[in-house]
């Protein structure tokens, strides 16, 4: 049977990048389209709207809040959570859901740090950021996963079946949304894959995840989620 798709725009005043990135968008991968904004005060949920997409608010600031919100407002059996910034390259969208559907996959993940994928520091001597992302994902891997290794458990570009991702309760609001996803799934033993992608620079705005305050964050739900053991809530 064929799963209903829905390609979910994560918007924060991302009007600097989606002229130039829209129409490169495959909006016809997926039977139903909308945006989440976080509260866009440039013109960006008035463009989406100019293009005939459906912008959905937030009762609340944050990434968490975001993918609720879309969750919560669709029947699709799969959702693609995809940020117009310029980071994300919108010709893998078909990928991802081909890769769930086709595989049997819960969970498939945009992988910066899988073979044959581009981090954005990988040009740099000092990959602060990516050395940071590995060691989260490391320690997920480590503790919970009991399938082949998934290598980047942090990207936000991802794919991911409805009810799978409702059994994870995962009801945070800030960045730690896609790492909370990734391990509890890993807990529920659900089948988790990845695809290589490559992460370009931003096209424009500014990124609002700031590392220090993120990286007590993840640390945070890491250690909360290492006392629950293997149970989810």
């Amino acid at each position: 049977m064929k799963l209903r798709r829905a390609l979910v725009l994560l918007t924060f005043n991302e009007i600097e990048a989606l002229p130039k990135l829209f129409d490169r968008i495959p909006l016809s991968a997926a039977d139903e389209v909308f945006a989440v904004d976080g509260g866009s005060q440039d013109g960006t949920v008035e463009y989406l709207q100019s293009k005939g997409v459906r912008v959905l608010g937030q009762p609340r600031r944050g990434r968490g809040c975001a993918f609720q919100v879309a969750l919560d407002a669709t029947s699709a059996d799969v959702l693609c959570y995809y940020s117009p910034d310029g980071n994300e390259d919108p010709g893998d969208i078909p990928k991802v859901f081909a890769k769930l559907e086709e595989g049997g996959y819960d969970l498939v993940v945009a992988s910066r740090m899988s073979q044959g994928a581009h981090n954005e520091e990988d040009e740099q001597v000092l990959r602060l950021r990516k050395w940071v992302n590995q060691a989260f994902t490391f320690l997920a891997n480590a503790l919970w996963n009991r399938g082949p290794y998934l290598t980047d458990t942090i990207n936000g570009f991802r794919a991911v079946r409805a009810d799978s991702l409702r059994r994870c309760d995962c009801r945070v609001d800030g960045f730690v949304i896609e790492y909370l996803m990734s391990i509890r799934m890993m807990k529920l033993g659900l089948r988790l894959g990845e695809i290589p992608t490559c992460e370009h620079p931003r096209l424009g705005g500014q990124s609002t995840a700031h590392s220090w305050p993120t990286g007590v964050e993840f640390t945070r739900h890491l250690i909360g989620e290492a006392l629950l053991g293997r149970r989810v809530v």
